[in-house]
């Protein structure tokens, strides 16, 4: 009788993390961010029918990378997550911090349970009242999550594009404005860590809309992306001058 091969835990636990991490690293980024009136997610997918960023609730959405099977089932799994707790309960006790408990716990099982750990990672976000009130969650391939502030890149090359954005990120940005950088940060991922040119054609881009009465997710169409991405930065306002001369000026 032949011996069974033996990995010790710690072994195989890094063997599938390094697995994941590989499988993931090779999609393309998404980046999800803050803006004045929501959140924005936009990443690089040139297929116009196998979507990266979904809606799950009325002010939740989903955004993911790695393989498309796998973040599919995921995001299926959420809306009848949604729709159930939505159903026997009410709509407003359907958040985002539930979903992500929920996706923590299936995702750690998959990893420490089956065969091969999900190539995937993914972001859950949620539209508040106020800005105050948003709410990002991250997720990874074993299960852990945290909890965002502001931006997070998932995929790929992320860090030069987090780096852009920790630079230059602003809660007050304007939709146009928030649109601009986020294409000019995907575009830092070219080789040699050279800048390289996104096309419109190529992105695909949603936003949570506070502004919207319910369902607060919005796809971005191509030719919208043209606009926004055209439409020129507002001029800053020009300083004040004090036109008065000495002999105008009271005590």
């Amino acid at each position: 009788m032949s011996m069974p091969f033996y990995v010790s835990p710690e072994q195989l636990m890094k063997d599938r993390s390094d697995f994941a991490r590989k499988g993931i690293a090779r999609g393309r980024s998404v980046l999800v961010m803050t803006y004045a009136e929501g959140i924005l997610f936009v990443g690089e997918n040139p297929s116009r029918a196998l979507h990266k960023v979904s809606e799950i609730y009325d002010r939740i959405a989903f955004a993911a990378v790695g393989k498309y099977n796998e973040f599919e089932n995921l995001r299926l799994a959420g809306v009848r997550y949604a729709d159930m707790r939505g159903y026997q309960y009410d709509r407003s006790d359907v958040t985002s911090r539930g979903l992500a408990n929920a996706y923590a716990q299936t995702l750690g099982t998959i990893f420490t349970e089956s065969g091969k750990p999900y190539e995937v990672e993914i972001v859950v976000a949620e539209i508040g009242r106020t800005p105050a009130e948003d709410q990002l969650y991250r997720l990874t391939y074993d299960g852990s999550v945290a909890e965002e502030h502001a931006h997070v890149v998932i995929g790929g090359q992320g860090e030069p594009i987090a780096a852009l954005l920790r630079d230059e990120h602003r809660g007050d940005l304007s939709l146009d404005e928030a649109v601009r950088l986020a294409v000019r940060a995907l575009s830092q991922t070219g080789p040699n860590d050279e800048t390289r040119t996104v096309d419109a054609q190529a992105l695909e881009a949603a936003v949570l809309d506070r502004t919207r009465p319910r369902r607060a997710f919005k796809r971005l169409a191509a030719s919208q992306l043209e606009r926004l991405l055209a439409a020129e930065p507002a001029a800053a306002p020009a300083a004040p001058t004090d036109s008065t001369t000495p002999d105008q000026e009271t005590s």
